[in-house]
């Protein structure tokens, strides 16, 4: 009897758990009582999310590039990063809109707002956030469970993906080439190279991404460029920097930007991604070393 009124106990305190109030990165609270049943996600990894949540059902409208898992491609579009459509999203009659908050215009989002909708947003700048927002969705949308688990597995995995010993490598990351464009420390793309034992050397930008020239990369002296572009892109821009004077020694490496620039679980190939080029470069570096006889 004891035991069966301890289990109640225990139902009773999760279901008060996940039912208290979800707070977005602005501050803001919602209530987690009443699951939402029609979200529209304003950025691809949102809708992502969702998915993995087994919550994909709900999504009624998603923004162009919001592409995994397929299923996620065929909700209805409502604009993209340049702007949204807000009648179209309003004739979807969503009960939550989740929104990025460096990836959507803030004047679309207090559109939204001013008309009535719930609009969460979310602004994921540190590999911990993935988890957080695992959780968070899942209580908004009736599978907290599902978010516990879901961050709990992610979190387990991250911790398995050490940092490898050899020394901290100075890299340079590039997301665009016209201009050259590179992220700031401020960045999810440099949290996964500080996790991996890697630096950002334009990690003092004052905005999440700028441009800066190529004299200015070779300047800052990095070990190593990591190109984020899909494989015939990555080529191009590899190509680019073999040609240009002052290359000795850095190594240029092609990464998936796909599975490092979405805060989602897929995140964690990228970790691996970077991880395993960061130690390929500390390994040469270190036979260099010992073939030059230095310590």
């Amino acid at each position: 009897m004891r035991g069966a009124i301890l289990v109640a106990f225990l139902a009773l305190t999760c279901t008060a758990a996940f039912a208290a109030p979800v707070v977005d990165d602005r501050g803001k609270a919602f209530d987690g009582a009443t699951p939402a049943r029609r979200v529209v996600a304003l950025a691809p990894h949102l809708a992502e999310l969702l998915f993995h949540l087994g919550a994909g059902a709900a999504l009624v409208g998603a923004v162009r590039g919001a592409d995994h898992p397929a299923a996620a491609a065929r909700a209805p579009n409502v604009g993209d990063a340049a702007g949204i459509d807000l009648e179209r999203v309003l004739a979807l009659r969503p009960d939550l809109v989740l929104a990025w908050g460096s990836g959507n215009r803030a004047s679309d989002l207090a559109r939204l707002e001013a008309l009535g909708l719930r609009v969460f947003v979310n602004e994921p700048r540190a590999l911990d956030d993935v988890g957080r927002t695992l959780r968070r969705l899942g209580q908004l949308t009736g599978h907290a469970r599902q978010g516990e688990d879901a961050a709990l597995e992610f979190e387990t995995r991250l911790a398995a993906l050490k940092a490898p010993g050899g020394g901290t490598v100075r890299a340079f990351v590039q997301i665009w080439d016209r201009p050259l464009m590179t992220v700031s420390g401020a960045h999810l793309i440099s949290q996964v190279l500080n996790h991996c034992g890697g630096r950002n050397v334009f990690a003092g930008l004052p905005a999440l991404a700028g441009s800066v020239s190529r004299e200015a990369v070779l300047s800052a002296r990095p070990e190593a460029i990591l190109v984020l572009a899909p494989p015939a892109q990555a080529r191009d821009w590899i190509a680019t920097w073999s040609a240009f004077e002052g290359m000795n020694g850095r190594a240029v490496v092609a990464l998936d930007p796909d599975v490092l620039t979405r805060a989602t679980p897929r995140l964690l190939r990228g970790v691996e991604q970077v991880c395993a080029s960061i130690a390929a470069m500390q390994r040469a570096s270190a036979r260099d070393n010992a073939a030059a006889g230095r310590p």
